[in-house]
């Protein structure tokens, strides 16, 4: 075993050295560490640590080692977790300065789960303001870079996830995603991630403080370097909460095909509300030939039958409505002042994130049940395809641009200028009807940026599409670690 590969192995690969012995749980745990410390300070990605708590830990998975125990899989594999997620100690503050002193008395549903299944979380990586940006920065942790340049993010709101993973600091990461916060950022930084389907991972633990009640739309779920990885730690995560568990149970179906040629896979390559850039759309392209070459069936056309522009409307509706709770009493006030002045035929990002914030009920409702008649759409076009492919934003990482309001922002697209909110249709496109979507490494750029591709399938099919990533890893591409991190 290469010291210098260990790092960045999967976190399956990890748990099978340990099981074999030939590392202990303390040694690899002081191996990552130790790389915090050494490769952390360019890209500031972990932004605090629990060490007493994790040595305490790494000593029990040990003994539980040394006994044997078989059960637990992922015994003695350290992993980070995003900050957002209650670790008993440890501060959550959403990247809210407000919230800087915010400590977890109790840690979250999935830190518990994780750790039941014997990973040992050491430290919390980092965020934007309030989870709501493509990018990872705020007033109380500073900047995250990507590994593999440090001019530019590393994607949010899991961007210190995705970049503490790809930079080899960790062993397992979990995220969460309303806007594409997990998928984005493992595209960015070349990692694999999945927004499981809606609901079927409590997020307990997860929230403002004070704040219990699900949110629409927003999943957690699990991000690594290897596709297997993400069953694993999905199967962990996965699952009721105490109350909901005594009404029902998850049985995800399992997808146990075994080449490529088996899938029905449509690839959706570009869409007018999110033109997306050559260097993105060629890397699935040349993906889409090598499924055709491989005996899948594969339809460049084939879609369901949802108005897209619709659904781009519905998705920022819902999206600004779920996250209007984070909204000051006045802040809101103002709001509800600047939607009654736009004009009726304004459908720039502001004005419909002005009127998402500002829904009254009934228009929720509204828009709500066209949100199910397309989800009923999905679901019919899923018995006839498996999967679709499309990106999962419409360039690779993009230099850090932290000035003005998000909608303002541009991204190079083409040789043109996109607003970077524009391709928040990718992230809705099965998000806001409750699909499953895994984000695989698919290719780079000829920068040598990372590109992944966004893998989705039918509600609670998690498992094919992560079945689908784990056919692509081993037939296509897999995790690259970035130059400079050995």
């Amino acid at each position: 075993m290469q010291a210098t590969d260990l790092p960045f192995r999967t976190a399956t690969s990890l748990a099978a050295a340990l099981r074999a012995r030939k590392i202990s749980a303390r040694e690899l745990l002081d191996l990552y560490l130790k790389r915090v410390a050494t490769h952390n300070p360019r890209i500031n990605a972990v932004v605090e640590l629990t060490t007493e708590r994790a040595r305490r830990r790494a000593r029990a998975a040990d003994r539980a080692l040394a006994a044997g125990v078989k059960d637990r899989p992922l015994l003695g594999v350290p992993m980070t977790i995003k900050e957002s997620f209650d670790v008993a100690g440890m501060r959550t503050s959403w990247g809210d300065p407000a919230l800087k002193d915010n400590v977890a008395a109790a840690d979250a549903l999935a830190v518990q789960r994780l750790e039941a299944a014997g990973a040992i979380v050491f430290g919390k990586t980092n965020v934007p303001l309030m989870l709501a940006d493509w990018q990872s920065f705020n007033a109380i942790h500073g900047t995250t870079n990507n590994p593999w340049d440090l001019s530019r993010g590393p994607g949010g709101s899991s961007g210190g996830s995705a970049a503490a993973l790809a930079a080899g600091l960790t062993g397992l990461e979990a995220g969460s995603d309303i806007g594409a916060s997990i998928r984005n950022p493992a595209h960015y930084c070349g990692v694999y991630g999945h927004k499981p389907s809606w609901g079927i991972a409590s997020p307990r633990g997860h929230a403002l403080p004070g704040i219990v009640a699900v949110s629409d739309i927003s999943a957690i779920g699990p991000m690594a370097r290897g596709a297997g990885d993400l069953a694993i730690a999905l199967d962990a995560m996965a699952g009721p909460d105490a109350i909901d568990g005594r009404g029902w149970r998850l049985a995800l179906p399992r997808d146990t095909r075994r080449s490529l040629r088996d899938f029905r896979v449509a690839v959706m390559l570009d869409d007018r509300n999110a033109e997306v850039d050559a260097s993105v759309r060629d890397e699935l392209s040349k993906l889409a030939a090598f499924l055709r070459r491989s005996g899948a069936k594969v339809s460049l056309t084939a879609r369901p039958a949802i108005d897209f522009d619709a659904l781009m409307r519905v998705y920022i509706a819902l999206l600004r409505a779920a996250t209007s709770a984070r909204i000051t009493d006045a802040a809101l006030a103002r709001m509800v002042d600047e939607a009654r002045r736009l004009a009726p035929e304004d459908e720039s990002y502001r004005a419909r994130m002005l009127r998402g914030n500002t829904l009254f009920h009934r228009d929720w409702l509204r828009v709500n049940e066209q949100r199910h008649r397309m989800r009923l759409a999905w679901d019919a076009f899923f018995a006839a395809w498996d999967v679709i492919l499309c990106p999962t934003a419409t360039t690779a990482a993009f230099p850090h641009d932290q000035t003005g309001e998000r909608w303002e922002r541009m991204l190079d697209v083409n040789g043109g200028r996109q607003p970077g909110t524009e391709q928040m249709f990718w992230a809705g496109l099965g998000g806001v009807c409750y699909l499953p979507a895994t984000v695989a490494p698919a290719g780079q750029t000829k920068d040598g940026l990372p590109v992944g591709v966004q893998i989705m399938s039918a509600q609670y099919r998690d498992h094919t599409t992560i079945r689908f990533a784990q056919l692509l890893e081993r037939a296509w591409r897999g995790f690259v670690a970035p130059p400079g991190f050995a």
